[in-house]
């Protein structure tokens, strides 16, 4: 699979918010990717898309109506009133009610929103929107940095066409959010690799399984400080084996946090570029359909770095990129090496090799007990404003009018 169609989603104005000084969260660090992307030369390889900005009605398909009517009022001299003091929506210190975050929300959820529609029209192989990936946003809450969970509602997009969808996630911090959005179904099959002791946001026990119809499309992998290239391939290659083959997803959603790097200012992973590249490498060669998305990363020269090369394993052109880097508007960031490398520090390596056993043994031994690929009765496809432009349907319906498919009323309700 040396070819694959790949689409690009970006939208410049996403670089120009700020969730406060001093805050580690850090948007300007995408329009930096952006550049770096440019400046290899990877931009006309790609169909590169502005994408639609989500809207709140989009938004409610899994988010409370009450809450997201909040974020697209509150403002950061209304927030402690609207909010009840700082509590109600969890907004505050972690998750501040920056000028625009309504705007901001927008452009991450729709990158992500058209990213899962250019896979169902069969228009890509890979999209990409590095501005999603924010894995923490609750149904009626922020959390995490997060405000609006981009990657349950692509995901929901997916599931219009895709009868299962395998959700990854290699940020250093649990995805919370997805997984428990979907702990009831056995039509998403969520898989995360993180931190989990003494670590936010402090879920994702190796015996998290699922729940009900769920029970056992739940599978997490905790890891300890320190892990390292080896360490983590010797995990996740074995356990991605086994899900795609007995899962047989339709489609894969990779979340790429990249502050599971080493020396990321709020990870405590020790990975290098190459290994946390090796990730999308892995998943690319299946030949699977595949949507990337960002995440955390908050030493940003190395996320640039991470999501840049990434990029580059998407088109299959990783093993031919200068890791010199190519005169770029934001040279001085990648200071004083000016290479396209993230390295392995000296920190300790608490994962002791009994410990990844045990780990890659117990997740390996709960899928055993799932049925082989379930299945789900064909229903008409639910029609969208994509659907229309796309030909597949010949009378123009409104998003707002939009039928919606079992799951989703589920997902609503729960």
């Amino acid at each position: 699979m040396s070819k694959r169609r790949v689409a690009y989603f970006y939208d410049n104005d996403v670089g120009n918010y700020s969730y406060g000084i001093g805050h580690p969260m850090k948007p300007f660090r995408m329009r930096i990717t952006h550049n770096l992307i440019s400046a290899y030369g990877m931009l006309s390889k790609m169909d590169i898309i502005r994408p639609r900005r989500a809207t709140p009605v989009q938004m409610t398909r899994f988010h409370t109506d009450e809450y997201i009517d909040f974020l697209n009022r509150v403002t950061p001299e209304t927030m402690q009133e609207m909010s009840g003091g700082g509590t109600k929506f969890l907004v505050g210190e972690d998750n501040p009610a920056f000028e625009g975050i309504f705007e901001f929300c927008s452009i991450s959820t729709g990158g992500s929103l058209m990213a899962a529609e250019r896979l169902n029209s069969g228009s890509a192989d890979i999209a990409i929107n590095w501005a999603g990936g924010l894995h923490h946003a609750k149904k009626r809450e922020a959390s995490g940095f997060c405000y609006v969970n981009d990657i349950v509602l692509a995901i929901l997009e997916l599931l219009r066409y895709h009868t299962r969808v395998l959700y990854v996630d290699i940020d250093c911090h649990h995805g919370d959010g997805v997984e428990e959005a979907f702990y009831t179904t056995d039509r998403v099959l969520t898989c995360s690799f993180h931190k989990q002791k003494d670590f936010f946001p402090g879920t994702g026990l190796l015996l998290d399984r699922g729940l009900g119809k769920g029970k056992g499309y739940a599978v997490n992998i905790p890891l300890l400080n320190g892990v390292t290239d080896e360490d983590y391939q010797s995990v996740f290659e074995p356990v991605m084996e086994r899900i795609l083959e007995w899962y047989r997803p339709a489609v894969v959603v990779l979340q790429c946090g990249a502050d599971s790097l080493s020396s990321d200012k709020l990870g405590y992973f020790n990975l290098s570029l190459n290994g946390h590249a090796n990730c999308v490498r892995y998943l690319r060669t299946t030949g699977i359909p595949l949507v990337l998305l960002g995440g955390g990363g908050y030493t940003v020269k190395n996320v640039a770095c991470a999501w840049t090369y990434e990029t580059a394993c998407a088109l299959g052109h990783d093993k031919d990129i200068d890791l010199n880097l190519p005169y770029n508007d934001y040279m001085d960031w990648f200071g004083p090496r000016y290479r396209l490398e993230v390295q392995e520090s000296n920190m300790t390596d608490d994962n002791r090799r009994e410990y990844l056993d045990i780990v890659r043994q117990k997740a390996i031994e709960g899928l055993r007990d799932l049925p082989f690929a379930p299945s789900v009765a064909i229903q008409p496809v639910p029609r969208n404003k994509m659907t229309e432009e796309l030909g597949l349907f010949g009378q123009e319906v409104d998003d707002s009018d939009e039928e919606t498919s079992d799951l989703d009323v589920r997902i609503s309700r729960k």
